[in-house]
């Protein structure tokens, strides 16, 4: 299985973290991942998006306690539609839609109890998931549309998959994991060198991060 995170660092770049190729995953893996991050010089994070992998925010969270963790609305909504009728999906999708969308906290918790009344007498696990995640749902929320963009999802991340899974196709049978690894990091070296611009809007945001981290956000 292979593994890797990616960041943004204070200049808004795109920023290779690490590469991993595991067997299996599980709260002891990721903390031995976020741990490295650590000691390799993450000096801290100040809001990490993931997919919901088991023992993953419980990892960062005591390796960074004060990193805000932000579960990826589109695998949220994946998650989802596992519970749904074909027949039924477009409209909870955009029953959904509703509520990751809300201007605030509170508009999102009613559009999340308007969508339970609606739906809850068929798909009852929706809204059910929603709830049970809430905390890590809805951090993006306190951030203006240009920042919710970017930490919303980790469609970055499986972009960056797409892109590595390419590559793996081309070749034939691996002798080992260390061969693996090497070809993946001469593609990621090469991936990278495209990341030369910040994301957009980078400077508002990097205002936003000042007054909200302040306590925290390194001035020189």
């Amino acid at each position: 299985m292979l593994i890797y995170t990616l960041g943004v660092n204070m200049e808004g770049t795109k920023e290779l973290l690490g590469l991993w190729i595991t067997a299996s995953e599980g709260a002891k893996f990721w903390l031995s991942v976020i741990t490295e991050l650590k000691n390799r010089g993450v000096n801290d994070l100040f809001i990490a998006c993931i997919d919901g992998l088991k023992g993953f925010p419980e990892a960062i969270e005591s390796v960074f306690p004060e990193a805000a963790i932000q579960l990826c609305i589109v695998h949220m909504i994946r998650n989802s539609c596992r519970y749904v009728s074909w027949k039924d999906r477009k409209a909870i999708c955009a029953d959904l839609k509703t509520i990751y969308t809300a201007d605030t906290v509170d508009q999102a918790e009613l559009a999340l109890d308007e969508f339970a009344e609606k739906w809850d007498h068929k798909c009852p696990t929706i809204s059910l998931l929603w709830r049970r995640h809430w905390d890590r749902i809805i951090p993006f929320l306190a951030y203006p549309e240009y920042i919710r963009k970017v930490i919303y999802t980790t469609n970055a991340i499986e972009s960056l998959n797409r892109s590595l899974k390419k590559v793996l196709k081309t070749k034939g049978v691996f002798p080992n994991d260390q061969a693996i690894q090497k070809l993946l990091f001469l593609a990621l070296r090469n991936i990278s060198k495209k990341w030369t611009m910040p994301i957009r809007e980078w400077k508002a945001a990097l205002n936003q991060f000042a007054i909200r981290f302040q306590d925290r956000f390194p001035l020189s």
